[in-house]
This record gives structure tokens, C-alpha cells and sequence, in this order.
């Protein structure tokens, strides 16, 4: 028997037309699965990201609106694996964060969570296998001076994980999360460019390297197998030792 097999199976990726999202979706799709491609803004973004990945279909929807993630609903209909990884961050001292930017990043990287898993959970529990896998922060952990909201509302969608966990397990479906370090995707391009910062990272992290995208999605995939069965409410910490 192949293991990590996700033949028949269906997956939704928010924000997966680059960086850790687009490696989980191409990672899921090499396995197997039928997958939906997501981004907020371009269509064309998605389709792009859609065209490099087999068995892949472009699905843009603005995670923001309450509107359209019926719409993507509508357009993906129930699922077997949903990965929630689209997020905002901005970058700004703790008491600086204007009003909307406060919104804009709770409402993306929490409200959405909660709204998508609440969609597309009542299909999972109807076919009695289901894969819910959040996508966190090491910024749980670190209180880093610019990236407190973001932290914050990394840390709320864990805590939601290991709430709602109980109640989906008996319908054999798990919710677990996992949280990356400092991963080299283009978010962090610009700042990794500066060669006296990215030795800063680097040395601040035991392993002692940053990390790539294809580093954290083989555990998104063991999540989302049959072979992920038996873990539900956890949570794995990629980041080279970086939390600690």
C-alpha cells in the first residue's frame, strides 16, 4: 500500500498561489489529490499558480468577505482537506496598529479560519473523514517588536484548533496546526535580501539556517493522510529550534 496516498481526495489551499501555500498544494496534489488553488485578488495569480500544479483548479476569493467565502463554497463545494494558510501581517510597534490594519489581520488570520472550517466541517462529518490543518507562526512563541497582532492572532487560531478538535474527532476528522519559523518565501524576500539581517535570522535559529517552503510541507501532508489519522489537537513547530 503507497503510503501518503490522496488519491480520490479533494483539498483546498487558501493563499496558495506562492510560498508555503503553493508548496503544500503542489505536495498534495503529487500525492494524489484534487486541488483547489486560492488567492484574494488576481484571477490571473491563481490561474498561473494553477497552471505549475496537476490536478489543480484556480478558485480566488478574498478571504475578507463575507460574501465570498460563500462564493468559494460554491465554487469548490465540500472538501476532504482544507488547509488554512492565507494570512495578513503588518509590521508595526505594538500600540501603532491603526484600527483597520487591527480588522484586517484578525479577520483574515482568525474569523476566516473560524468560517471556513465551520463551512466546510458539516461535509467532512457527513462522509466521516476529514483533514483541517492551520497553518501558525513561531511569532506564537516570540513576542518580536513588529509582529505582536500577528502573533496574537496566530496563537487565537491554536487555541481554536485544540478547541473545536474534540467535537470533529468522533466524525474522523482532525484539526491540528502548524506553525513555521522564518521560511524563505517572497513575504520575507525583501527584508532576506539585506545580508547583515538575514545573518541575524540565521543566528538566532539553532539549526542555524532558514528555512524553505518545502520544509514545512511534508507535515502539512502527514496531516492530511490517512496516515495523520491518530493526531488531532496538535500542533508541529517547524522552525529549526527558533521558538526556543
Amino acid at each position: 500500500m503507497k503510503i501518503f496516498d490522496l488519491n480520490g481526495k479533494t483539498a483546498l489551499v487558501t493563499g496558495s498561489t506562492q510560498g508555503i501555500g503553493f508548496e503544500i498544494a503542489r505536495l498534495l496534489s503529487e500525492h494524489g489529490a484534487k486541488v483547489f488553488i486560492n488567492g484574494a485578488v488576481s484571477d490571473e495569480k491563481c490561474k498561473k499558480a494553477s497552471e505549475k500544479i496537476p490536478n489543480s483548479v484556480p478558485v480566488r476569493a478574498n478571504l475578507l468577505k463575507l460574501d465570498e467565502i460563500e462564493k468559494l463554497y460554491e465554487m469548490t463545494g465540500d472538501v476532504d482537506i482544507l488547509v488554512l494558510n492565507a494570512s495578513i501581517q503588518y509590521k508595526r510597534k505594538w500600540n501603532e496598529f491603526t484600527l483597520e490594519e487591527y480588522d484586517t489581520q484578525m479577520n483574515c488570520n482568525l474569523k476566516s479560519s473560524y468560517l471556513l472550517i465551520k463551512k466546510y466541517a458539516e461535509g467532512m462529518k457527513s462522509s466521516g473523514w476529514g483533514r483541517i490543518v492551520a497553518i501558525g507562526s513561531v511569532n506564537q512563541y516570540k513576542q518580536h517588536p513588529e509582529l505582536s497582532l500577528y502573533g496574537i492572532s496566530k496563537a487565537a487560531q491554536m487555541k481554536m484548533v485544540q478547541n473545536f478538535a474534540p467535537f470533529l474527532a468522533p466524525y474522523g476528522v482532525t484539526v491540528n496546526n502548524v506553525s513555521p519559523g522564518a521560511i524563505d518565501t517572497p513575504r520575507n524576500a525583501e527584508a532576506l535580501e539585506n545580508e547583515d539581517f538575514k545573518k541575524k535570522v540565521s543566528d538566532s535559529i539553532p539549526c542555524g539556517y532558514i528555512g524553505l517552503p518545502s520544509d514545512i510541507s511534508p507535515a502539512v501532508l502527514l496531516l492530511c493522510s490517512e496516515e495523520g489519522r491518530y493526531i488531532t489537537g496538535s500542533e508541529i513547530i517547524i522552525d529549526g529550534g527558533m521558538h526556543l
